[in-house]
């Protein structure tokens, strides 16, 4: 529908229609696309789309306007949408706003039943509904730009009167849509100008929502949106954004109004208070709603930006409740949601969750919050109580399961981290103190409930996990203890390193706690051991099945109950007695370790039970066992050793020299194995069993480690282990490692570790009974195993990753080296690292974990480096994504991840490692380290600190340059000469001449001439700057390096003026450079040689070589020919007189004077050395990541500059040339005045017109400029026209070569049928490719397809010959078929379609039109009705045979040939 505004029976209101214009006044100039759209927008009859918007509508064109708005949305392109959108939408606003503002002028003349601005405003809500759902996603940038970029205060009366649904339904969901958010995320920046606008306008529309409780609805039902919906990154971070900003909007309102009741009501506070807060039921579901939006943001891994997150959404609770109005169950469980690392010491929200939890502190709620601090407190205090206190039905037992345990714990450590970050003085914790202490005799007291014991211990560890991450975090910021932080708590302030406050009095209760802990747990371990004769109990029905599961103990649950009790009050002896340990208390803990050596003992020599319970309670001893190993080996002593020896000779009657530790090992693997062996455990608690067993080895294998740290002695025997040990510890981890469970593959992988660095101490002794070692066979086994586990995990986690490559790849083994290559074939960690490799290229953290750990063992080993050239060449040249944010919140927030990547190798250059971690950059600059070091190591070779490393690292440095000067002139790829900038050949060329600059220390007597000649068919080839600048560095240290060379090769270079320009500008770079830079010994040398083939190029041809030898030539002349004296010129011999004449040209010249001006302290800069170095390629390039670490070159700053000087020369020139030629006018006139007559309008109105022009980069005379000799030849242009025509020549056969393409293309196009076969129903690709080749042969004008990325298959291209280069292919994608034929039938096509219906026309009997859409059907359904009802015609090929159908391909070759059969005849 073509509309234009009707001018007649307007009726508008009394307003001022200036001060609208002048508000609304749009004065900038139209670009030219507007003007393009404009200009279409006509064509199509659609008037006034790009005006100024200060139209005063009637009702009658404000709807013309919505239905105009309407069909661009359905039927026209983004061009139009772009010019015309915002236009309508502000006329529309302002008729609105205009309704509202006359609302009591005369109603005279207006249809009653026209909407009023509400309605109105509801139909615009349907209008941006539908643009923010459009097919085209440039529409829906373009018009969600339009709506955030609304002055939304302006239009006040239309924000009240949009619907609730729409701001919480399609604004929301047009926020989450990604292409909205272009930069999210770039730099650390996580906003968009979406975001920022849509929280302008929520900001708005809450003031117009009404009173408080609206608003707090409102904002509920807005965060809640995150129970229905899931968010991507920038979607969260814009919600997150409008929550923020409602609550701002509200707290401002809150803040005015009890300003306002202060000033009515100055002694009435009580009546402002029921103004000011909200229902307790509000408050609750507000909070409720924030959790859920902080719990969708811990999917995203980055750490900042969950910080953000976490930081609005706080930032809107603190806006909004006061923490007093909610209850604290509520409230704790609100900030239990937030991510720990922000809330525990040091924590980046710490500070603002303290602030708000000790009250709002507004003047308004002094009332109320004056008292808040000690109630909160008090509830705080009072919640160990009412938390371990049960209410239970008398005579009832209390019974709990996993479950129940999980959520007290859950509750438990909220309850304390809130705690912590309330308690400002020591004080405040003494109650808490009184409590723990009156209430530790609670497990000698046999009346109470089975429960009430276990939510005691629930409730110490959780005051023992805050303390322990206290004390941790203490260690890291290192405050003095008892100086408030600048936050004021005290908690904060704590350093464990004089722990005589908090930590002491928490130390002296906790030993008194342990005691009677002890007491219970000897009680409570008894169901382990003891001889438990009952039948099995009847099972819970969800544990009935013969699978269970990991957390389903097959245990009825009056045992479940038990069992828990046990395993809970091991667990409690082991975290206080290590806790108290770690402080180093002065009471004696021998009664604790006592008992947890002793429940290690006998759970690990308890005989297996024949029935499934028995298993299942076996199962359970080691689960407890688990957290009292840990304990015993991390605080392992002296008088541990002694238990360990007298407890193991009691026992197995150990004979004199036996290792110590050999029965304990020993006995624990039979025990476990018997375990898993019998029949009644269900497959997955074996797989529970076999990740407590690994846990436990883990912890035995550390004991050595432990002992030694210590400087424990082993009494009795000087050794640990036998060597049937360790080879049994060894086979056991190899054969579980293939089928290792998720949970299993750390503690598995550091036991592998451990049991190597065994064998390492095998060969000095120390720790194994026999000189045992890794042989090639045992390496062989690990590797496979080890590969099978890596390549059948799916999830590739920092910690895996980086423990399998520690434990793997281990320095012990990774310096025999018969592990890496043999005689015939590669060794184990040959083939692994490959194997590694290869799949590194798909998984960017592998690659970089990789490239860290191989470098630190190439480094210690260089003699090992040999064998794998071509493992640093590939991590030379790997580039991927850059930033992986997995990776960096693993490294952050995962403890082992931390701990695992700490053990990997690493080269001493941690600044790099934290800089480049996390980038493509990362495995090519710890090369370019290695590299570095292994130089340093390669400078000492013929000295006196010569040795076998410094020789290896020599030979592997020159291996590894001349492969890589290889590749760069041989591989395909790398040897290209015609490449785009940016592309992948582009970064492969940059990356191997980078690696290969670090390589030039490397360059010694013997292979110099290899590399020069390498290096000069690099530099002869066609390279782009950011290429040459490496080359040129490499081949200025090179020659510096061997001065003897410059004569030999680069002067005959210089010589060759024939050479390509761009090979000639490398070489006067490279010589000035080496003039420059040379040493005082062989400088003079290098002028006299190199100078004087050089001052000929100042005369080149090609400008970029001319103004190149320029700015290098000035350079030397500055440094070798001081100025002379006036009376010394006399003396001067001619050289040096030419040369000072020459310098100064140089000088004075306006042009070579403003190219030395634009390279204004880059010469000076440069320094080759430092460039060719990682320090000089990464380090201080690190803003350049971009592209490369690359600076912008020399080069590219002449280029940029000639061809800017270039353009305004053009200008300058075509301006003459106008001038000239009407001069020659003037003069004709003289001597001809019937001619002058005639011509002197011409060339008065062609200076205007040539002084407006907009001169293009290429000027290219017309056609009677240059048949116009006889005015050229009087004017004496001849040689200025010769001049530019010879500057204009290659842009010329350019534009010659373009021309002659273009009248090609139009003279295809020209030659086309008008028949368009659309193919949008088909999917099948040889179909495709057959449509395309078939309308190519027939020359249609177009073939419509659902997707073209099909374009791109090998299988198409293959069937297609290349005709889809030729025939012209549009995309319409099924949803958009519809519209497409409409829009084509409007055109003057005749819409067609090949399908067997009732009214079918017999192809051979119908006449097709000359502008025809043919459109065929799907391969088996056919066309669908919908479509069928819009065609104006069907046909259907004449059949004879039995088959009714053909392939859809033929059926259309067939059609396509009967209409090109017509129009030919």
């Amino acid at each position: 529908m073509a509309l234009g505004i009707s001018e007649g029976n307007q009726t508008q209101c009394d307003l001022s229609g200036t001060e609208s214009r002048e508000k609304h006044s749009d004065t900038r100039v139209m670009t030219k696309r507007e003007i393009w759209a404009e200009k279409e927008a006509r064509s199509l009859g659609i008037e006034r789309v790009s005006n100024s918007i200060d139209i005063n509508l009637n009702t009658q064109q404000s709807w013309e306007a919505f239905i105009l708005l309407y069909e661009m949305l359905e039927e026209y392109g983004t061009h139009l949408v772009e010019a015309a959108w915002t236009h309508q939408i502000f006329s529309l606003l302002n008729f609105c706003s205009s309704h509202d503002k006359c609302g009591s002028c005369s109603s005279e003349g207006i249809n009653q039943h026209l909407p009023v601005s509400g309605e109105f405003s509801n139909w615009l809500s349907i209008l941006w509904d539908r643009g923010f759902h459009h097919d085209n996603p440039q529409v829906r940038c373009l018009i969600l730009e339009s709506f955030v970029g609304i002055e939304w205060n302006n239009f006040g009366s239309c924000v009240k009167a949009l619907p609730e649904s729409f701001v919480l339904g399609p604004l929301m969901q047009g926020l989450n849509d990604p292409i909205h958010h272009e930069d999210f995320g770039t730099k650390g920046v996580y906003s968009s100008k979406a975001i920022e606008g849509a929280s302008r306008f929520l900001h708005q529309y809450t003031c117009h929502l009404g009173n408080r409780q609206k608003q707090i609805a409102f904002l509920t039902e807005l965060a809640s949106i995150t129970k229905r919906q899931s968010f991507g990154r920038a979607g969260l971070m814009a919600l997150s954004e409008c929550i923020t900003s409602v609550a701002r909007r509200i707290r401002i309102d809150n803040d005015i109004e009890a300003e306002i009741l202060k000033k009515t009501f100055p002694h009435k506070l009580q009546v402002k208070q029921s103004t000011v807060c909200s229902p307790l039921s509000d408050m609750t579901d507000l909070l409720d709603a924030l959790r859920y939006v902080v719990e969708s943001c811990k999917q995203h891994f980055n750490p900042n930006y969950r910080r953000q997150v976490c930081d609005k959404i706080l930032e809107a609770a603190s806006s909004v409740v006061c923490s007093f109005s909610a209850p604290l169950q509520i409230l704790i469980h609100f900030i239990g949601s937030f991510p720990r690392e922000f809330t525990v010491y040091g924590g980046s929200l710490r500070s603002k969750f303290h602030a708000w939890l000790l009250g709002c502190r507004k003047e308004q709620c002094s009332n109320n919050c004056c008292s808040y601090e000690l109630k909160l407190l008090t509830s705080l205090i009072e919640f160990p109580g009412k938390f371990i206190r049960f209410q239970n039905s008398v005579g009832v037992s209390f019974t709990f399961d996993d479950e129940d345990l999980a959520a007290w714990e859950s509750e438990a450590k909220r309850w304390a981290m809130v705690l912590f970050l309330v308690a400002e003085e020591e004080c405040y914790l003494e109650p808490l103190l009184t409590f723990i202490q009156n209430h530790c005799t609670i497990f000698n007291q046999e009346s109470i409930d089975e429960g009430v014991p276990v939510k005691y211990i629930i409730f110490i560890l959780s005051l023992l996990l805050e303390l322990q991450e206290m004390r941790e975090r203490g260690f890291k910021f290192g405050n003095s203890f008892g100086v408030k932080s600048e936050h004021g708590s005290l908690v904060d302030a704590l350093n464990p390193l004089e722990a005589s406050g908090i930590n002491g009095k928490f130390l002296c209760i906790f030993t008194r706690v342990l005691k009677n802990l002890v007491a219970y747990a000897n009680v409570s371990c008894s169901i382990f051991w003891s001889s438990f004769t009952m039948k099995d109990a009847q099972l819970p029905g969800s544990v009935k099945g013969k699978l269970g599961g990991p957390s389903q103990r097959r245990l009825s649950t009056s045992l479940t109950t038990v069992v828990l009790q046990a395993i809970m009050s091991v667990k409690a002896v082991a975290s206080i007695s290590l806790w108290c340990a770690e402080m180093r208390c002065d009471v004696s803990l021998d009664f604790s370790f006592n008992f947890l050596w002793d429940f290690l003992w006998r759970t690990i020599s308890s005989s297996i039970s024949d029935s499934e319970m028995g298993a299942e309670l076996h199962l359970a001893a080691y689960e407890a066992l688990t957290p009292a190993l840990r304990t015993l080996v991390s605080a392992f002593s002296q008088l541990a050793s002694d238990l360990v020896w007298e407890k193991d000779k009691s026992m197995t009657q150990k004979p004199e020299g036996k290792p110590q530790l050999d029965s304990l090992v020993f006995t624990f693997l039979q025990n476990v194995n018997d375990l898993l062996a019998i029949k009644y455990l269900a497959r997955t608690r074996r797989a529970v069993l076999m990740n407590w067993k690994w846990h436990c080895l883990e912890s035995l294998l550390s004991i050595h480690f432990i002992a030694q740290k210590n400087g424990i002695q082993v009494k009795g025997n000087k050794f640990f282990f036998s060597d049937a040990a360790v080879r049994l510890i060894f086979s056991e981890l190899v054969e579980s490692l293939e089928n290792a469970g998720e949970d299993s593959v750390l503690p598995i992988l550091r036991s592998v570790r451990l049991v190597l660095e065994l064998f390492a101490s095998g060969r000095s002794g120390s720790v194994v009974s026999s000189r045992v070692h890794m042989d090639t066979q045992m390496m062989w086994q690990l590797v496979r195993s080890s590969w099978i586990l890596h390549a059948s995990c799916n999830k590739r986690r920092v910690a895996a990753i980086s423990a399998l490559l520690s434990s793997v790849l281990h320095p012990s083994v990774f310096s025999d080296e018969s592990m890496h290559i043999s005689e015939s074939a590669f060794g184990p960690l040959k083939w692994f690292v490959e194997m590694v490799l290869e799949e590194g290229t798909k998984s960017p953290r592998t690659i970089r974990l990789v490239a860290l750990h191989l470098t630190g063992l190439w480094l210690s080993c260089p003699r090992i480096l040999k064998c794998y050239i071509k493992e640093l060449k590939l991590l030379s040249l790997y580039g991927s994504v850059a930033f992986d944010e997995d990776f960096e919140a693993e490294l952050s927030e995962n403890r082992d991840a931390k701990n695992e990547v700490s053990v990997l190798a690493k080269i001493p250059e941690p600044e790099l490692t934290e800089v480049f971690i996390n980038t493509e950059l990362y495995a090519r600059v710890s090369v370019a380290i290695l590299i570095s070091k292994l130089a340093n190591l390669a400078e000492r070779v013929g000295s006196a600190n010569e040795n076998e490393d410094c020789i290896a690292a020599l030979e592997a440095g020159k291996l590894f340059l001349l492969e890589l000067l290889d590749s760069a002139v041989n591989e395909k790829d790398l040897a290209k000469e015609l490449y785009k900038k940016y592309s992948a050949i582009h970064r492969r060329k940059i990356r191997v001449w980078q690696m290969i600059c670090v390589l030039t220390p490397f360059v010694r007597e013997d292979i110099v001439e290899q590399v020069t000649h390498s290096l000069h068919i690099a530099l002869y080839r066609n390279n782009l700057p950011a290429v040459r600048q490496y080359l040129e560095t490499f081949a200025i240290n090179v020659y510096l390096k061997f001065p003897s060379l410059v004569r030999k090769q680069l002067v005959p270079i210089l010589r060759d003026y024939g050479a390509r320009p761009q090979a000639l500008s490398s070489y006067v770079f490279i010589s000035a450079n080496v003039i420059l830079h040379a040493s005082e010994s062989v400088q003079s040398m290098h002028l006299d040689d190199l100078l004087p083939p050089i001052i000929p190029l100042l005369t080149s041809h090609h400008h970029s070589l001319r103004g190149f030898t320029q700015l290098l030539l000035y350079k030397v002349l500055c440094k070798f020919f001081p100025p002379i004296s006036f009376g010394a010129l006399e003396s001067t011999t001619l050289e040096k007189k030419s040369f000072e004449d020459l310098k100064e040209y140089l000088a004075k010249n306006s042009d070579c004077a403003r190219l030395r001006a634009s390279m204004e302290g880059y010469l000076d800069a440069y320094n080759p050395y430092l460039s060719a170095t990682p320090t000089g390629i990464f380090v201080n390039r690190v803003e350049e990541l971009e592209f490369e670490c690359v600076p912008t070159s020399l080069m590219d700053h002449v280029l940029n500059f000639l061809n800017d000087v270039r353009e305004d020369l053009r200008c300058s020139m075509a301006r003459d040339v106008v001038t000239i030629k009407n001069e020659g006018l003037r003069i004709d006139e003289q001597h001809d005045s019937q001619e002058a007559s005639s011509l002197p309008n011409g060339s008065n109105s062609q200076p205007a017109e040539y002084a407006s022009m907009d001169f293009q980069k290429k000027f290219t005379l017309s056609k009677h400029e240059k048949q116009d000799d006889g005015l050229s030849s009087f004017m004496g242009l001849n040689e200025t026209l010769k001049q530019l025509l010879e500057t204009e020549k290659e842009d010329q056969l350019v534009d010659q070569l373009l021309q002659s393409r273009l009248v090609t293309l139009d003279r295809i196009r020209s030659s086309r049928q008008n028949i368009i076969l659309v193919a949008s129903l088909i999917d099948r690709i040889p179909n495709l490719a057959g449509l395309a080749r078939t309308c190519e042969v027939f020359k249609a004008s177009g073939l419509a397809i659902s997707d073209a990325t099909i374009l791109r298959d090998k299988q198409f291209q293959l069937i297609s010959v290349t005709a889809e280069k030729w025939v012209p292919i549009m995309e319409v994608p099924v949803k958009s078929l519809k519209g497409f034929l409409e829009k084509k039938k409007r055109e003057g096509f005749s819409i067609l379609g090949l399908e067997q219906t009732a009214n079918s026309v017999p192809l051979d009997q119908y006449t097709f039109p000359k502008k025809t859409v043919l459109i065929l059907g799907r391969e088996k359904e056919g066309i669908p009705v919908e479509i069928i009802h819009i065609l104006d015609a069907c046909i259907e090929i004449p059949q004879l045979g039995v088959v009714r159908s053909l392939n859809v391909h033929v059926s259309g070759a067939i059609a396509l040939w009967e209409y090109t059969r017509q129009q030919r005849s």
